[in-house]
């Protein structure tokens, strides 16, 4: 084997990886964080989640990936410490799926709808495809599942690439030599558990043992305890992962490297032990990629349904390794745990949390807006601190959400993961400005009361009408953020116009009574802060629901929208108007 085998070879290996890292994360895009959703909501019973973290691990193609997330949910506290075990079992299951696909390159036959079926046959096929939808489809999704096709044709012509420039090594009797020594169980194990570490891909280590089988030296009792190993070598990232995080957390990630190193253990003592007694021939065959498959399969399915009963003691073995000095609470329970950064590895689901999060940012912001103008009506200074403290909760939120999107921007998202994230950005300066009129709000009703002032009977009256159009809108415009609403969305504008209207009469109304003697100019200025904060709040609901549409429906600019809206839709924005003006009519 000369140099340029040698080259030949890492650039089938290199091939090959970067194939698998195309076509995970085109399968991440498409799923656009659903699947991960799943996870995280449907994993009540052991079995569910076995076959959930085996479908989701099938589909994105990384065991590694699934474990991280899992960690990442127990880190932040959405996902208990025994509802994780069930999906760790289950990704061991789904990444055997990448071994099937990789076995195909074994087929050997002269039958045409068999010879379809080898990668040297129908990759340049999916390559074709895959890179025609890449260029030319202006859909995303389509984009989406050319970059799909594109990786597992690179994947599928690295692997052939590599066990091509493999064959000749088959004849070198120091390469094959080398794989009689992995026949000693303990010694295949590690090999297996540090290229597999190296890595950070069992997918792809168990790709490549099927490769150096394609050349016919390494036989089963070789390859089997090489299969064990890389199960323990793919926990590595996981625990990696879990540096810096939670106890709880830890112990997910070693959940998973007991599970493996407990299932590596049973599998060998039994495997090992019934050997000795039946003389399992077939130790001695070259080891074929079908059969890689087999054995892969065969342990992480025997391993699952072995262990799956003692879920329970997994977890006691885990708290055992890293006990508690008191027991744990989350410290953070205001939803920022959401933005863990292990979930940036998988950016459709890490935009999704940051939604959930900006979503309780507007609760807190309105919640604020709220207890503020109850303290207008009433006042007392512990409403005045709670009014404080969301405030407080909502610059916090704001800063990381800003910075936890930023790192997402640094990945390569889908066209609507972009759009969301933009549109987020956007939208949290809105919400924290709304808080911010809160603390205003607030601060003049406290104001009102150390000076023992009191607004006229009509002036109160007014203020109770103007403050109930603002409850509605902040309410009408939280619901559209939270649910994406862009039809609710379109009731906000007409109601921001009458906002304004009662603005400017409330005004009017207050300069008539100064006139006449029954208010003061100390009430009067105090008044004008209020109205002036109402009515800003009111824009900046006007913001949040035309920033929506225009993300949803890639609309136009914030003004040219609002005035789009009044020219094109002027009967249902009048009739809308007109409603919200009589139901908000002032004495």
């Amino acid at each position: 084997m000369d140099v340029f085998s040698v080259l030949t070879m890492i650039g089938g290996l290199a091939l090959f990886l970067y194939g698998m890292h195309v076509m995970g994360d085109g399968l991440a895009k498409t799923s656009g964080g659903r699947l991960e959703g799943i996870l995280e909501k449907f994993t009540s019973k052991t079995s569910l989640a076995v076959l959930l973290g085996a479908g989701v691990t099938a589909v994105i193609q990384s065991s590694s990936a699934t474990t991280v997330m899992v960690v990442g949910f127990v880190n932040s506290g959405i996902m208990k410490l025994d509802q994780a075990v069930g999906i760790i079992m289950g990704a061991n299951i789904g990444t055997t799926i990448t071994s099937w696909i990789l076995s195909l390159a074994g087929i050997e036959s002269d039958n045409v709808f068999m010879k379809m079926l080898k990668p040297s046959s129908f990759a340049p096929v999916f390559a074709i495809i895959g890179v025609s939808m890449m260029l030319f489809s202006k859909s995303t999704k389509k984009k989406d599942i050319g970059t799909i096709m594109s990786g597992f044709a690179i994947l599928m012509t690295g692997m052939d690439t590599m066990s091509k420039a493999l064959a000749p090594l088959a004849e070198v009797p120091e390469f094959t030599s080398l794989f009689t020594m992995f026949r000693n169980p303990v010694l295949g194990v590690i090999a297996g558990a540090l290229l597999t570490a190296l890595i950070q891909s069992s997918s792809a280590s168990v790709g490549i043992l099927q490769a150096l089988c394609l050349t016919g030296s390494i036989t089963y009792g070789s390859a089997i305890p090489i299969i064990m190993g890389q199960n323990i070598g793919t926990c590595v990232t996981a625990l990696i992962s879990s540096i810096g995080a939670t106890k709880n957390a830890k112990r997910a990630a070693l959940v998973h490297f007991y599970f493996n190193l407990i299932g590596t253990v049973i599998f060998m003592a039994v495997f090992y032990v019934l050997n000795m007694f039946i003389d399992f021939n077939f130790l001695d065959d070259a080891a074929g990629a079908a059969g890689i498959a087999v054995v892969h399969s065969i342990f992480n399915i025997a391993a699952t349904l072995c262990l799956m009963p003692f879920k329970k003691g997994l977890v006691k073995l885990a708290m055992l390794t890293i006990r508690d000095d008191e027991v744990y609470v989350q410290a953070d329970g205001n939803g920022l745990a959401l933005l863990d950064e292990r979930f940036l590895e998988q950016p459709a689901f890490a935009v999704a949390q940051a939604k959930k999060t900006a979503i309780q940012m507007a609760k807190a912001s309105q919640d604020a807006l709220f207890k503020a103008i109850d303290l207008r009506q009433k006042y007392d200074e512990s409403g005045a601190e709670k009014v404080m403290e969301l405030e407080n909760l909502v610059d916090r939120y704001e800063d990381e959400i800003g910075t936890y999107l930023m790192k997402i921007n640094n990945a390569e998202l889908a066209q609507e993961d972009s759009q969301d994230v933009t549109m987020i950005l956007h939208c949290i300066g809105d919400f924290e400005r709304i808080s911010d009129h809160a603390v205003n709000i607030m601060e003049t009703a406290r104001e009102v009361t150390k000076k023992e002032e009191h607004f006229s009977e009509k002036a109160r009256a007014e203020l109770d009408i103007y403050e109930a159009a603002i409850r509605e809108i902040v309410s009408m415009t939280y619901n559209v953020f939270a649910g994406e609403d862009t039809e609710l969305a379109t009731h906000v504008e007409p109601l921001e116009e009458v906002i304004d209207n009662i603005n400017e009469e409330v005004k009017k109304k207050h300069v008539k009574r100064l006139r006449k003697g029954k208010c003061t100019i100390g009430l009067g200025f105090i008044l004008s802060d209020l109205t002036t904060n109402y009515e800003r709040v009111a824009d900046h609901c006007s913001n949040v629901a035309a920033c929506l549409i225009q993300t949803k429906e890639d609309a136009l600019e914030t003004h040219e929208y609002i005035d789009h809206l009044k020219e094109n839709d002027a009967i249902r924005f009048n009739r809308e108007y007109k409603e919200y003006k009589k139901k908000y009519k002032l004495p």
